[in-house]
């Protein structure tokens, strides 16, 4: 092991853990009792671990497992036994493995065996992530396909009386027969396989469509037959605890659904239209980690900026952009930043997407009067540093928020604007008077996200003027660069990218631009001037991501405003 990163030293403190813990037995339970306390000592990686254990047992070690493996074998064996001893069958064209993390737990290593009839299949080792994640997709992939359970949904299954259940289990457990629990079962789990953020269940006259948005973008998922359309949506209001018989009046409810090792959070929303009930689900993976400032793609000069005006000890700092934007990451990134003992943050959110450690949350509840603005007059008396509002909806919200950075506080909302001149204008319009805005605003961030294009498919390609002019870049500008296009692959579901990144545009309120607001609320008297200051355009930073190799023109084009830029103002 020593060869292997473990030094004598530490040994030494994980025998001697051992010892205290009273570790005995033979081999195989000291070396995993061992194992596991230099593990959680942080004295050896799981990989180093299980390469030395291989080594010592003469057994093959894989680091990683395929990405997609034969997944014959679920028809025989149950995923929880799986799931319980940490294993998975493995066969492919170099021959048969049993894959497990514990060489040692030989008992459940010769039940499989026998079960797969594979009574030779020699031991191999690997980390728990890459079995744990083989053992999912292949459960996933086993299910029936949704064209296989929309054939078997005959007229008759539109009279299932479906149980209500609380949906907290594995989805991938599920073993139910029922067509329409099938279908929903899969068309959750094909969602969060593609890192879809929304289902969309959209009724017409004569076809009922299922898509998904993926990376921004609606694709056609499943078109079920038009006859399954009421118990389909039936199925999902119930597991959203809303009200099935009232099919009148749009509703909003929530359930939880675990798919493997992700918990996702769905927000349903229904509305009735000429020809039924329309939904829309909102998936949200708890299990996903919360972003960094430095993940977010921030230009330098503007991340620099950004980061002098999170830690600002008052003022306001806005967020802005349409709906699906990323603006809530951006916030938690900056809470996150700016998180310590030292202060105390409390937000008032619509919904609380995230738990954030150390930070004091609070859901709107329009239900019991709980609103942004009567939130926030609560909060205000609690002591605050720092403040996070949700959003800014009303002049009164606005107001409040106004009064709070200017007796001390440091406060982040959002508006939906285009860019962050015309949030100035919005601010006034909604009734704010301009020397309160110079006074309480410290800053406004824009932000749109773009498709980060896949590596494994793009292609370099030239591009024609025109289209360079399109986001204001010149044939001079891309000299030494490299411009890709998307072309579509298995990796990328065949859309050209994986993955967003955002492009930023950061306006900050020095005094010149202070001096202009108070003269006049025009967005692009005010987005002139902050451009003559050197602030990057969205158009801008997207142009930069072109050169970068980041994403693609048609890409930054189609998130920002469509009308045509000179390019001496980007």
């Amino acid at each position: 092991m020593a060869s292997r990163g473990l030094s004598a030293a530490a040994l030494e403190l994980g025998l001697a853990a051992q010892r205290e813990r009273g570790g005995q037995g033979g081999q195989g339970s000291q070396g995993s009792r061992i194992g596991e306390i230099l593990l959680e000592q942080k004295a050896i990686s799981e990989a180093d671990l299980l390469g030395a254990l291989a080594e010592q047992q003469q057994l093959e070690f894989f680091a990683t497992l395929p990405r997609e493996i034969d997944a014959a074998f679920t028809d025989l064996v149950a995923i929880g036994f799986l799931k319980k001893y940490r294993m998975v069958p493995l066969a492919d064209d170099r021959g048969r493995w049993i894959v497990a993390h514990d060489p040692f737990l030989f008992q459940p290593m010769d039940d499989l065996r026998q079960i797969l009839a594979w009574p030779d299949a020699p031991v191999a080792l690997a980390p728990q992530a890459a079995i744990a994640a083989a053992i999912n997709y292949a459960y996933d992939i086993s299910r029936d396909s949704a064209e296989q359970v929309m054939q078997d949904m005959r007229e008759e299954d539109t009279q299932l009386i479906i149980s209500e259940i609380e949906e907290r289990g594995d989805l991938l457990d599920d073993t139910s027969d029922a067509p329409i629990i099938k279908l929903v079962n899969l068309m959750f789990s094909q969602a969060v396989r593609g890192g879809a953020s929304d289902i969309h269940i959209e009724p017409y006259r004569n076809r009922l469509v299922i898509r998904q948005r993926i990376d921004g973008v609606l694709y056609d998922m499943l078109s079920p037959p038009k006859h399954i359309q009421a118990t389909l949506v039936s199925r999902i209001k119930i597991m959203a605890r809303l009200n099935i018989a009232e099919k009148r009046l749009p509703q909003d409810g929530r359930t939880e659904v675990r798919i493997a090792d992700r918990n996702v959070d769905v927000r349903v929303s229904t509305l009735p239209t000429s020809f039924g009930e329309r939904v829309v689900m909102r998936l949200l993976d708890k299990s996903s980690v919360l972003l960094n400032l430095t993940d977010l793609g921030m230009p330098a000069e503007s991340f620099a900026r950004f980061q002098q005006l999170i830690k600002a000890p008052h003022g306001i700092i806005l967020v802005t952009g349409p709906t699906g934007s990323g603006k809530t990451t951006t916030l938690y990134a900056a809470l996150t930043t700016i998180n310590n003992t030292d202060i105390n943050i409390i937000t008032i959110e619509d919904p609380v997407e995230y738990q954030i450690e150390g930070i004091g949350q609070v859901q709107v509840n329009p239900k019991i009067d709980l609103t942004f603005a009567n939130g926030l007059r609560s909060i205000v008396r609690q002591d605050p540093d720092v403040i996070l509002v949700g959003e800014i909806r009303d002049l009164e919200t606005a107001r409040i928020a106004i009064q709070s950075a200017l007796t001390g506080h440091l406060v982040f909302s959002t508006l939906h604007t285009n860019d962050s001149s015309s949030a100035v204008t919005r601010l006034i319009d909604m009734g704010i008077e301009p020397f309160l805005v110079t006074s309480a605003v410290n800053g406004i961030l824009a932000q749109r996200l773009i498709r980060v294009l896949c590596k494994e498919c793009r292609e370099p390609f030239q591009p024609s003027e025109e289209s360079l002019v399109r986001i204001g870049l010149t044939a001079d500008m891309i000299a030494g660069h490299t411009i890709y296009r998307d072309r579509g692959c298995d990796a990328c579901l065949n859309t050209g990218y994986r993955g967003r990144n955002g492009i930023f545009e950061l306006l900050h309120m020095d005094d010149a631009i202070k001096n202009l607001i108070l003269k006049t609320s025009d967005a692009n008297a005010i987005r002139r001037k902050a451009i003559d200051r050197g602030m990057t355009t969205l158009r801008r930073d997207g142009a930069r991501k072109v050169l970068e190799g980041k994403t693609t023109i048609e890409e930054v084009f189609r998130v920002t405003e469509q009308e045509a830029v000179r390019i001496e103002e980007l």
